[in-house]
């Protein structure tokens, strides 16, 4: 694995934070605004997806009752800071299992601020299909949201293709694999396993990998795979 920091410099540039992000206090809006450093449209959107999280959660399990007060930085800062890995040049990018919109309506939101690029979540659930539609609708995002097993749709093409707590590498590659297009990249938050996946995925797959430290938890990883081909 490498880690080229020419690649590698973020979209914003991070204040000053007294203690490392995973030891900070539950976040408000107030502490994503000043570490992430987005325009007040886009944190318009990120509130207004808050606001609709809360609101389905209620009737549908989007996210662990417990974890949705952490939405701050649990899941949007967690999904956010993935922007800053994206290859330099992108116009599709497909998230596997996208549940409660995690990381794809950020990156939904991302291409609406960049104004280029169009985002496509991959869901089974009917009900969490339901409340994507929504989102990305209320939100004008340029996000199309499949109701689908990912197996049973044909290629989307994707230049970079996310997932978060899909699979483990070695399955997940074989889902992915069929949906990418020519040099596309895999951007993956992956927990402390992420060395072991990668040595299991090495049986049966070739690629190139990069880790990256998360922001928002010192035992995970995101992974950038690159060149991913079958053995």
């Amino acid at each position: 694995m490498s880690d080229n920091p020419s690649r590698t410099a973020p979209l914003w540039t991070a204040p000053l934070w007294t203690a490392p992000l995973w030891t900070a206090p539950l976040w408000t809006r107030e502490d994503f605004a000043d570490v992430s450093n987005v325009p007040h449209g886009t944190m318009s959107d990120f509130t207004q997806w808050y606001g609709l999280l809360r609101k389905w959660n209620a009737r549908i399990n989007l996210v662990a009752p417990k974890e949705i007060d952490q939405f701050w930085h649990r899941h949007a800062y967690d999904s956010w800071q993935l922007t800053a890995h994206l290859p330099a040049k992108w116009d599709r990018l497909v998230d596997l299992g996208s549940g409660g919109g995690f990381p794809g309506v950020s990156f939904g939101i991302f291409a609406k601020q960049r104004g280029q690029g169009e985002v496509h979540l991959v869901e089974s659930v009917g009900k969490k299909t339901s409340f994507l539609k929504t989102v990305a609708r209320e939100l004008k995002l340029p996000v199309t949201v499949h109701t689908a097993r990912v197996e049973n749709l044909e290629s989307l093409k994707a230049d970079v293709l996310t997932a978060r707590a899909f699979a483990p590498l070695p399955r997940l590659f074989g889902y992915a694999h069929p949906h990418l297009g020519d040099s596309a990249t895999l951007l993956l938050p992956k927990g402390e396993t992420a060395d072991k996946e990668i040595e299991s995925a090495r049986e049966g797959w070739h690629f190139t990998a990069e880790s990256f430290k998360s922001e928002t938890d010192p035992a995970a990883a995101i992974l950038r795979i690159t060149d991913l081909r079958p053995k």
